[in-house]
């Protein structure tokens, strides 16, 4: 089993920055991929971006160039640095862990608002 605690969610003006964390503990030596995905309402989740153990990332073309998603291995924690917010931004975010096996386990979802 893995635990994921994410943090840093909140509300924040359109053009604003945010940084959310999560932080894996449990079977966390076969951590592989670790990412976020947002789920809006009424809408299906999405992934926002991931990066593996070895560093290579991907992202959602509709946050390319604002957000940067980063991991600390020795902390067992991922990042995901939040720039240049816009109100479609506004979502509960998710955090995700894939061990190396394939499983996959979720955090509890941090809720970002983006609004004036």
């Amino acid at each position: 089993q893995v635990q994921l605690v994410e943090s840093g969610g909140g509300l924040v003006q359109p053009g604003g920055s945010l940084r959310l964390s999560c932080a894996a503990s449990g079977i966390i030596f076969s951590l592989n991929a670790m990412g976020w995905y947002r789920q809006a309402p009424g809408k299906l989740r999405e992934l926002v971006a991931r990066i593996t153990l070895g560093g290579s990332t991907n992202y959602a073309d509709s946050v390319k160039g604002r957000f940067t998603i980063s991991r600390d291995n020795a902390k067992n924690t991922v990042y995901l640095q939040m720039n240049s917010l816009r109100p479609e931004d506004t979502a509960v975010y998710y955090c995700h862990a894939l061990l190396n096996g394939g499983t996959g386990f979720w955090g509890q979802g941090t809720q970002v608002s983006v609004s004036s």
